[in-house]
């Protein structure tokens, strides 16, 4: 993740009806913006592995952090 091709902004996941063994409920994903993903609907969201895979953006909702918390959240990642 240290080399972003695109911005980190932060995301709760609400929906994972399709995906429950690869998406967590009320857990919060940093969401790489990615204009060609949002005109399909979808999220560049980065995964446990540092890899970023498109999910349905409606399983999202984009939140702001406090400057402590993007920082606990993006060392993990």
């Amino acid at each position: 993740m240290n080399n972003l091709k695109y911005e980190a902004q932060f995301a709760v996941c609400i929906k994972n009806k399709d995906y429950p063994a690869s998406l967590e409920l009320y857990k919060i994903y940093v969401a790489l913006t990615d204009e060609e993903a949002i005109k399909d609907g979808d999220l560049r969201i980065v995964d446990e592995s540092g890899e970023d895979y498109l999910e349905p953006a409606d399983y999202f909702v984009i939140i702001e952090l406090p400057k402590v918390v993007q920082d606990a959240v993006l060392a993990i990642v």
